[in-house]
């Protein structure tokens, strides 16, 4: 469900005030987009009725720009995309029933946002700002020490991402998709979304609690956490007062401390990404100055 997959390096950066400022922000920025967006039975610039004759006509059109758009629904999928660039593939908005995912179709979906060529970059700025900071000494500084960085904050992300949406899913029949909201006020919809964390669908529809999101989570940073991340090590420096080598010892990331500490990061962040989701079609048709009416209408023509 998560793609943003920050870990334990945001973790650090999370009590920074510039970046909850940033998070304030994006909220509010939702919030103002959802309460400027009409509602969906508004009568807005309506257009005047047209004759079952000129629906006729006009439907082959719309079916084809819905099926160029948004081509993966019909699997069951999206190909829709955060900002126009994160991936954001297991959202689908005004779903309706849609068939369940298989365990193939759940992996390959996983595997096709993981890998997607935005996420390259995207791993490339988070491991700079961690090397900027220094954050887990033990991988050092320099060239070596950025691949260490870039190299776990990938696999970091890689191993959320299929545990919460792949694996676990797969192992326990609960659909990992979200499906919007887009019904009520901002109260309503956000209340709903930060509920999906905790509650999800079964491969069969029937509601849940979410185990593949809390105990995905929790393995994930479980095994990156006590596998590749620094161990404790010495290091050495010269006392200039003294004139003696002073040895330094740096403790381990592997304890449990860190590890829970990632994995409540890991679902804070997926619960801030799941309330942007909801609110990224408002966003999206207030950017493109596209009705809601005409987005609904194409996006239901495009279901299964």
């Amino acid at each position: 469900m998560s793609f943003f997959f920050w870990g334990k390096y945001l973790s650090k950066m999370l009590a920074k005030r510039p970046f909850a400022a940033l998070v304030l922000i994006s909220l509010f920025s939702l919030w103002s987009a959802a309460q400027q967006t009409p509602a969906a039975g508004s009568t807005s610039a309506q257009a005047p009725p047209q004759t079952s004759s000129e629906k006729d006509k006009d439907k082959p059109a719309q079916d084809t720009s819905a099926q160029n758009k948004d081509a993966g629904t019909s699997k069951g999928t999206s190909n829709d995309r955060l900002f126009l660039a994160l991936p954001n593939f297991l959202t689908l908005e005004n779903a309706g029933k849609v068939p369940p995912l298989t365990a193939r179709q759940k992996f390959k979906v996983v595997a096709r946002g993981s890998f997607d060529k935005i996420e390259y970059p995207w791993y490339g700025i988070i491991s700079g700002i961690s090397q900027a900071e220094n954050s887990e000494p033990g991988y050092g500084q320099g060239f070596e020490g950025y691949a260490k960085r870039y190299g776990s904050a990938f696999a970091d992300g890689t191993i959320e991402n299929f545990m919460t949406s792949a694996i676990l899913p797969s192992l326990l029949h609960q659909d990992p998709r979200f499906f919007q909201s887009s019904e009520g006020g901002f109260r309503r919809r956000a209340g709903y979304a930060i509920s999906r964390i905790f509650v999800t669908r079964t491969d069969s529809g029937r509601s849940q609690f979410n185990y593949s999101e809390i105990f995905g989570s929790a393995l994930s940073a479980a095994i990156s956490t006590n596998t590749y991340h620094p161990r404790a090590f010495i290091t050495k420096r010269f006392d200039p007062a003294t004139e003696t080598v002073v040895y330094v010892h740096n403790a381990s990331d592997r304890t449990l401390p860190n590890t829970l500490s990632v994995w409540g990061t890991q679902v804070g962040y997926d619960t801030i990404t799941i309330l942007i989701k909801e609110f990224w079609p408002d966003v999206h048709r207030k950017m493109t100055h596209k009705p809601k009416a005409e987005a609904n209408g194409a996006a239901a023509s495009s279901n299964p």
